[in-house]
This record gives C-alpha cells, sequence and structure tokens, in this order.
C-alpha cells in the first residue's frame, strides 16, 4: 500500500537522536508511537502528542513502519526480539552505528522474521534533523525506500537511496564518518595552541573553515587520483608532508601541549616514503592503506 504523507510511524529508542526523529514525525502531522525501555524518556513526547505504547510488541503493531534508533545492531535486536512475530510484513529501518558485517546480520535477522530491510544513516546532529538540507542515506530494500520515501524526507531533505544491498549505508558511514574525529583532534590542537597564547578558541573559526572549504575543493580531484591510480600529477606530495614530521615535536615542546595523536600519521607516511611514494601525490597514501602492517 502507498505511503501518503500521514504514513503511521513507530519511533523505536529514544535517545536525543531518537527523540529528534519522533518530534519530526510529529511535527510533520505523523500518527507517531513510541517506545524506550526507560518510559519516561517518552513522556515530553506525549506531550507533543505523540503515543506511548507500554511494551515494544505493542510499538511495532501501531503501524507499517518501524523506525528504530538504538545503539548498536545487537542493541537493536535485543530490543526487538520480543516483537519478532509482529514483525511479519512490517517495514523495519534502522538508524544506528555499525560495521558493514553487522548490517548484513541485521539484514538477516529481519528477513527471517518476515520484516522488510531497510538500513540508514543520520549524517548530521539530532538539532539539524528536519531541515531541508540534513543528509540521510539508505542502503536495503528498494521497495521499502520507494514506498516510504516521502516519509523519510520528513527527516532530512537531503534524502538517498545508495543500492539494494543491506551494508551500503554502514560502508558510507564508517567511510565518511572515520573523517570526523582527525579533523576535531586537529581544531582542538589549534584551540590548545591559541588559548595558551591568551587568545580564545573563536579566533580559531573563521580560519579553521576557510582551511575546511579549500580541503572540500580539494576532495573531487584527490577522489579521481585514487580511482584512477595516477599520483604522479601532485598538487601536494607525500615527502612535503614527511618533511613536516620534525616540526610537530618541537610545536608540542614549546607549546606544553600533546602532540602524540600524531604518532600513527606518522608512521603512515613513513612507510608511504619507504614504498617509493614520496613524490606522489599525498593520496597515494590509500595504497598504502591497503596493505596494513
Amino acid at each position: 500500500m502507498p505511503a501518503n504523507d500521514r504514513t503511521p510511524v513507530t519511533v523505536i529508542g529514544l535517545g536525543a537522536m531518537g527523540t529528534a526523529l519522533a518530534e519530526a514525525f510529529v511535527g510533520a502531522g505523523h500518527p507517531t508511537t513510541v517506545w524506550n525501555r526507560s518510559a519516561e524518556k517518552a513522556v515530553p513526547l506525549v506531550a507533543k502528542g505523540a503515543r506511548h505504547a507500554g511494551t515494544v510488541e505493542e510499538a511495532v503493531a501501531a503501524g507499517p513502519l518501524v523506525i528504530t534508533c538504538l545503539t548498536t545492531y545487537d542493541a537493536t535486536r535485543e530490543a526487538l526480539e520480543p516483537a519478532s512475530a509482529t514483525l511479519v510484513g512490517r517495514a523495519l529501518v534502522t538508524l544506528n552505528t555499525g560495521t558493514p558485517e553487522g548490517a548484513r546480520r541485521m539484514a538477516g535477522w529481519a528477513e527471517a522474521r518476515g520484516a522488510r530491510f531497510l538500513d540508514g544513516a543520520v549524517k548530521n546532529v539530532p538539532t539539524a534533523v528536519g531541515a531541508p538540507g540534513t543528509l540521510l542515506y539508505y542502503g536495503g530494500d528498494k521497495g521499502v525506500f520507494d514506498t516510504y520515501e516521502r516519509t523519510l524526507r520528513v527527516l532530512g531533505g537531503d534524502t538517498v537511496h545508495l543500492g539494494d544491498e543491506p551494508d551500503l549505508a554502514a560502508l558510507y558511514e564508517q567511510a565518511v564518518g572515520g573523517l570526523l574525529l582527525p579533523a576535531l583532534l586537529g581544531f582542538f590542537q589549534g584551540a590548545a595552541l591559541v588559548t595558551a597564547r591568551g587568545l580564545t578558541a573563536g579566533t580559531l573559526v573563521r580560519y579553521t573553515v576557510k582551511w575546511l572549504e579549500m580541503i572540500a575543493s580539494e576532495l573531487p580531484a584527490i577522489a579521481e587520483e585514487i580511482d584512477s591510480g595516477d599520483y604522479t600529477r601532485p598538487r601536494a606530495t607525500v615527502g612535503i608532508f614527511h618533511q613536516g614530521i620534525a616540526n610537530v615535536p618541537q610545536l608540542g615542546r614549546e607549546a606544553g601541549i600533546d602532540v602524540s595523536w600524531h604518532l600513527p600519521m606518522h608512521a603512515l607516511l613513513e612507510r608511504a616514503v619507504a614504498d617509493g611514494h614520496r613524490d606522489h601525490s599525498i593520496s597515494a597514501l590509500v595504497e598504502t592503506l591497503r596493505k596494513p602492517e
């Protein structure tokens, strides 16, 4: 049955992100049923118009579309197990973190219980849920995506189906998400540097944003180098980055900050040079990553 813009939705898991998902559905006028192990987390949502199910079975039975937002695939299976028989014929969408293998296992579990499975990822913070530019991507049953796309777009205007393989969202979540902590650590190191001089971290923001914009502008060319395997026309070489290794310990001593988080990256650069990539583009590091020690 085609979903309209008022499809009943069940949201299971009411942490910060799960609560934001439920609020978006309620705000868009969807009949929204919620469930969480700690029932008190449902109280603010009920005040906004959601219905609180007393059991997970009751929550799953409330509508054709069940969205889970728990910490892991294991936690999702554990929470849903009592409602296994109720999942038959329903669409199950998981929005949690995990590996591609975990997503494949989750898909097998759901399909064995007669559910149609779609795995997804929200690529933003809870406060951005529902915004036109918020990205969510999904992998799995295309029929589920097509049927409920209009409903899923309530969560973010940039909603994408990556393909029928159930682990694609987890694959891209890990591939893209790996950028976050290194980028933040770079900013935190900068903040430690300037605040040690009596300046504020806020003074870094404008310049950091410009730097990130420059990096973003280079990504298409870097991706083309990786896809072609041709690293011989570099904008910046592995050697240039390798030469900078010596500056980092000195910086740490001068500023009195911990720079040890650089050590694994330095080791990677050392291996790349040893592999003959000194004069190649920095994107040749992907070849070293493909050959773990």
